[in-house]
């Protein structure tokens, strides 16, 4: 199976000791493509070195998650957009809202949320979106930009049916994560999964985050990895009354097609 990790946290300090190790167990659990998350001012340009580390497996997104949205100055979104105009950074994003910790103030988060939308359609590059406990102002927000956004994915996906039906009605990609195996908090997404049209569905990890709960053995450190992402695509596909080969190969010829990624 070739698959591709559409959102893993590689500049995370907890891939300092061994990131190279962790690339090689990724790329030999069928992980083909990753796109490295940007999602801060801090973390944006480490994406995109480690993309230009790694030309045609290790791509980048650029922007600021909505818990660092308070950093988003005139100085920020200039930084931004000098890093989307790079061709391995292949989304707008992390950007969003989340009302769930309210780490930044909640107008904070708006107007970077806005300014990051603009710089999508100014540049033409997808959308790679969070939303938490905001999905009123998220919806209302990328309804002023109506017909003007390229292609969007929700990102680790964890809302309910209704959400979902609401952003596929938008024609949005969703991505799904090891959150659909936590028993505790997860397990709706397991009958909702089924409702994702393949032409709109990725995978990720959100790596360090998620680990699967349902992973045989738990890796000592507790710590999620690219490699684990088989581990999701054979959840998923069973939710959806496939083969892990059919998912697998419908995911990675949506998230190409959705970033324009090069065929590995």
């Amino acid at each position: 199976m070739q698959l591709i990790d559409i959102g893993a946290n590689l500049t995370h300090e907890a891939f300092d000791r061994d990131r190279d190790a962790v690339l090689q167990r990724a790329r030999a659990a069928g992980v083909a493509q990753l796109v490295v998350t940007g999602a801060s001012r801090e973390h944006s340009p480490r994406a995109l070195e480690l993309a230009r580390a790694h030309p045609g497996f290790l791509f980048a997104t650029a922007g600021v998650h909505p818990h660092h949205a308070s950093e988003y100055s005139a100085e920020c979104d200039a930084q931004m957009r000098m890093l989307l105009a790079q061709p391995e950074v292949v989304a707008v994003g992390e950007c969003g809202l989340d009302y769930h910790r309210d780490l930044s103030p909640r107008p904070a988060q708006r107007r970077a949320f806005e300014h990051q939308l603009q710089s999508a359609v100014d540049t033409g590059k997808p959308l790679f979106l969070h939303q938490r406990e905001a999905h009123a102002d998220f919806m209302a927000m990328m309804k002023q930009f109506d017909g003007q956004l390229p292609a969007a994915v929700v990102h680790c996906f964890t809302g309910t049916r209704q959400e979902l039906f609401d952003y596929l009605d938008q024609d949005w990609h969703i991505g799904i994560t090891g959150w659909l195996c936590d028993e505790r908090r997860g397990a709706h997404l397991r009958t909702l999964v089924p409702h994702i049209p393949a032409h709109r569905l990725m995978l990720e990890t959100d790596a360090p985050y998620l680990l699967p709960r349902t992973l045989k053995p738990m890796p000592k450190d507790r710590r999620n990895e690219p490699a684990f992402l088989a581990h999701i695509a054979h959840e998923v596909a069973r939710e959806r009354g496939e083969e892990p080969a059919v998912t697998a190969a419908s995911t990675t010829h949506t998230a190409r097609a959705f970033f324009g990624l090069p065929v590995a």
